[in-house]
């Protein structure tokens, strides 16, 4: 049951209390140190870039920001080039985070102790400070910012010919949001004010569409992993919680991500070529191959006994079309099967690991370092190589390091998802005895989970489980939830009828 506090609060502030101690029982820094805010007061302005012979200027070009509405931390712009033959080349600026933020400092200290921004239902909690990430090293709208450039020529089949990095100062021509531009090219809302504004901006989009289809093309034929799980945001009105938003994927969203995993391979084979040791992004092929045979056995389809990319993205891509309320679950499950994602350092001329889920073999994380410790280190790198600097980084730092990013980054995992938890609960809290329709998502000795069919909630089914097994669609009854531990127990409350 609620406490008497929470009764006279707005969902907000329970939900940012509940994040705060959340992420101070897990070992996170929820706030700023005073150190961290002192040394933040002191730096005023980016670093100077004139008369730089690393750093060029193409202010000039279409640059524009992609990304959510509410985003302030923009990592990244992008821009496309028609060239001869059918070919197109692709940029891709990621902030220069690196030149306001060194190493050493305090603000690098406690960026290094969280290594990321985390994200729960009511309150962000950024790994820089605002001043920097939606400031000074943000891509913010007509601000002139230092960037890493990552410049890749493709053919007309999407298969890159070139691949290179360089520093240079750019200029947001726009800023755009995912919902409106992929409404936009899909036919299916006009063109959004910010794109006609800028001469020559729309074609350029639409360029930038036609070569991240190809680039999605070929990772399917390489065997990169179609999964889809549920990702759903708060709704407030005021500050009281009244839905669950499922984040959809759009055409839009996919440019970006098409980009950034081409860009972030570009950066790991530049400082493989270098043979310079870096931080690679990382997920085996999985130990538990055997378990994913047998998974996808109970759908008649039938996978080789050594672990295939290829053929499980087959299944992935029948089972989408088949059965598309229930995929969610069956990514969700083949997730956890093939494990964690991790970062790892790599040695120069050794065999990397490989990211077994986008089929890639070098693959770092170099497109997001205003929210995100690998990618600044990342970058780090990068500019030592282009400026033929000694090295910042050994290879024993970079495994250190490697092996606490990844506990932090699974801390902070854990902290969101038991904060979207308690949102969940906060919005059933005055819906107990309600009636919903429900799928089967677990069924085991533990417990038996249900996922509603309307709301992107999932609680325990505490009474009425006999028999049930996954998949099944049933009703259930709303009978309790506890909003700080974010529980909600159901009971089965009647045979579905179809």
């Amino acid at each position: 049951m609620e406490n008497l506090e929470q009764q006279n609060q707005d969902h907000k502030t329970i939900l940012q209390n509940i994040a705060q101690r959340v992420l101070i029982d897990r070992g996170l820094y929820p706030e700023f140190t005073q150190e961290v805010i002192t040394e933040t007061n002191r730096i005023n302005f980016p670093e100077k870039f004139d008369h730089n012979p690393f750093i060029q200027d193409l202010r000039e070009l279409l640059w524009a920001s992609i990304d959510n509405d509410d985003s302030l931390d923009l990592d990244q712009l992008t821009v496309a080039e028609p060239l001869a033959d059918g070919f197109v080349r692709i940029r891709v600026a990621v902030a220069d985070v690196d030149s306001l933020i060194k190493r050493g400092s305090a603000i690098d200290k406690f960026a290094s102790h969280n290594t990321t921004s985390i994200y729960t239902a009511a309150k962000v909690f950024p790994m820089l400070p605002e001043k920097f990430s939606t400031n000074l090293t943000s891509l913010n709208l007509h601000e002139d910012r230092l960037t890493m450039v990552t410049d890749m020529v493709y053919d007309k089949n999407g298969l890159l010919k070139e691949g290179k990095i360089y520093r240079a100062v750019v200029r947001n021509q726009a800023k755009l949001a995912y919902n409106s531009v992929a409404a936009w090219l899909d036919g299916k809302a006009s063109e959004p004010v910010a794109i006609a504004l800028v001469p020559g901006l729309a074609e350029n989009i639409r360029i930038q569409n036609r070569i991240a289809e190809k680039l999605e093309k070929n990772r399917d034929h390489r065997g990169a992993l179609n999964l889809d799980t549920i990702e759903a945001r708060p709704v407030f009105e005021g500050n009281q919680i009244v839905d669950l938003q499922i984040e959809q994927t759009n055409c839009a969203k996919k440019i970006i991500e098409n980009f950034m995993i081409c860009a972030n391979s570009v950066c790991a084979r530049y400082l493989e070529d270098l043979k310079i040791p870096d931080i690679r992004r990382v997920v085996r092929k999985p130990r538990k191959w055997d378990r994913i045979v047998e998974f996808v056995k109970e759908y008649n389809f039938q996978l080789p006994n050594s672990p295939d990319s290829r053929k499980l993205n087959e299944f992935l891509m029948k089972q989408q079309e088949a059965d598309p309320l229930r995929f969610p679950d069956v990514s969700l499950t083949i997730i956890k099967l093939l494990g964690s994602g991790e970062y790892v350092a790599q040695k120069p001329g050794l065999e990397a690991p490989g990211h077994f889920g986008l089929a890639i073999k070098d693959y770092t994380h170099s497109t997001a370092p205003n929210r995100r410790y690998p990618d600044l280190i990342t970058q780090r790198l990068l500019k030592a190589a282009i400026e033929n600097q000694q090295i910042p980084y050994s290879y024993e730092e970079l495994k250190t390091l490697a092996m606490h990013m990844t506990e932090q980054e699974d801390i902070a995992t854990k902290a969101e998802r038991q904060v979207e938890k308690s949102a969940a609960a906060l919005l059933l809290k005055s819906k107990i005895g309600s009636q919903f329709d429900a799928l089967v998502t677990g069924a085991a000795q533990k417990g038996t989970w249900v996922r509603l069919i309307d709301l992107p909630v999932e609680g325990k089914l505490i009474r009425g489980f006999s028999g049930l097994k996954v998949g099944y669609r049933i009703q259930v009854e709303l009978v309790s939830v506890n909003v700080d531990l974010g529980y909600i127990d159901f009971t089965k409350a009647k045979p579905f009828k179809k």
